[in-house]
């Protein structure tokens, strides 16, 4: 079998180079998460998704002909870059065209389902295919096949009138309900006034709104953690199949089809039950399972597995959820920015993800306790975000700072404190000011 361990001799003194290459792709997509959010969130989530596309799918091909590792990684994290972008792009696109149940769905199995399948077909490409240039052949050649859905996918007509490009979403939406057989009323969006229908925003967003307000800067540090802690626990227990007993085709397998049934159930929980308590007890269940792992006795290798590939599991179900309830925390001028900003923060768990599960030398069971001891703290966390279910999407910052959440009592204090000082200086203001008056 031909790997690129073999074709650039990654042995003896450069075996460093092994997992060093699949942390150069981590930071691409780490890259990526950042600069794709703020560009689709400027020129539109169209235009960035089917040019990230033709990106990853161009240097895949690419890569096929590299003679020598630097190149390869060079090409590698371009890859990297491309492909987390059009990813959350698409995953915005969606969440912003559907709405309801549908949009549930898209979020949820429409992703993440389809994820897993295509997962779960690559150890079988790779096992009929054992040369790594034709496989990245194979894998690229499919790209070309999304050229003809520029003509069928619309922009969003959310990011249109966030834009002031109302007559545009007008005109989506009017083609959306001509093609369901519905007839739509001759101006949609009546509640804009005519002299703003056509105007562009006054001030444009960036990465530095997600710190803007104490609400918004606590929600987005927390949604940091929990991405990172996901991302951290997915790739590292992906990554781990490999020492798993058996064949390596087939071990990659089962940690793929693990992943069917956790998203299945993460749509059913967004259908019918709150998000915090979805994602928190998805993180719990994940986290206490790998604390398990270091009771069970060297002789029950088999309940090892077991108890790893539910850990995995209950972090894939939290990894779907968050997706969709970063989505919906976040309005449409910070969405893509804020969903590309966390994908971001994830990687830099992704990157590490192949050197955690080294620390195994070090003890066996260290990588486990490790990750499990984030997971809780993630998931004790997660119940102080905002509660987004059933409750439509924001479309301002103004209108994500309203939405209840559990306050602690560190913040709650501080925030009572701030308008005791406010309430106090505001006093002094008008007693100065009466003085001054009675004075002159």
């Amino acid at each position: 079998m031909e790997t690129p361990i073999v074709s650039f001799d990654l042995v003896c003194d450069d075996e460093w180079k092994q997992p060093f290459t699949s942390s150069i792709y981590f930071i691409g997509v780490l890259c990526g998460s950042f600069f794709s959010g703020q560009i689709s969130d400027r020129f539109g989530r169209k235009p960035v998704l089917f040019v990230t596309m033709m990106v990853q799918t161009f240097f895949t091909f690419i890569q096929v002909f590299v003679p020598s590792w630097e190149l390869f990684s060079v090409l590698f994290f371009i890859v990297g870059l491309g492909q987390i972008s059009n990813y959350v792009a698409a995953f915005v696109l969606g969440t912003e065209i559907l709405s309801g149940g549908v949009r549930v769905l898209y979020s949820s199995l429409g992703v993440c389902f389809f994820f897993a399948i295509g997962y779960m077909m690559l150890p079988l490409m790779a096992f009929l295919i054992r040369s790594w240039r034709m496989l990245l052949v194979a894998l690229s050649v499919p790209g070309l096949i999304y050229i003809p859905l520029w003509w069928l996918i619309p922009e969003s007509p959310r990011w249109l009138i966030s834009q002031g490009k109302v007559e545009e979403a007008e005109a989506i939406v009017k083609n959306a309900a001509k093609k369901n057989k519905v007839t739509p009323p001759d101006i949609i969006f009546n509640e804009i006034g005519e002299e703003e229908r056509n105007i562009k925003p006054k001030e444009s967003n960036n990465v530095l709104d997600l710190m803007r307000t104490s609400n918004i800067r606590r929600t987005t540090l927390i949604l940091f953690l929990v991405w990172l802690t996901l991302s951290m626990g997915y790739f590292g227990l992906s990554l781990n199949t490999s020492r798993l007993h058996g064949d390596p085709f087939v071990n990659c397998f089962i940690s793929a089809a693990i992943e069917v049934p956790a998203y299945v159930i993460s749509w059913l929980s967004l259908r019918y039950l709150p998000r915090r308590l979805s994602c928190s007890a998805s993180m719990l269940l994940g986290g206490g399972v790998l604390y398990f792992i270091q009771l069970v006795p060297p002789s029950l290798p088999s309940l090892s597995v077991a108890l790893e590939m539910m850990g995995k599991f209950g972090i894939a179900i939290g990894t779907a959820l968050m997706f969709t309830y970063t989505g919906e925390l976040y309005p449409t001028v910070l969405r893509n920015t804020a969903v590309g900003s966390c994908a971001m923060v994830s990687r830099v768990g992704s990157a590490i993800a192949p050197y955690f599960i080294h620390l195994s030398v070090y003890h066996q069971h260290l990588p486990y306790i490790l990750l499990g001891t984030l997971c809780l703290l993630s998931s004790t966390t997660t119940l102080f975000l905002p509660e987004s279910f059933n409750q439509p999407l924001p479309e301002t910052i103004e209108q994500m700072q309203k939405r209840d959440r559990i306050n602690c009592s560190c913040f709650s204090r501080k925030h009572e404190e701030n308008n005791l000082f406010q309430d106090t200086l505001s006093t002094v203001c008008t007693s100065v000011k009466i003085l001054k008056e009675e004075r002159f």
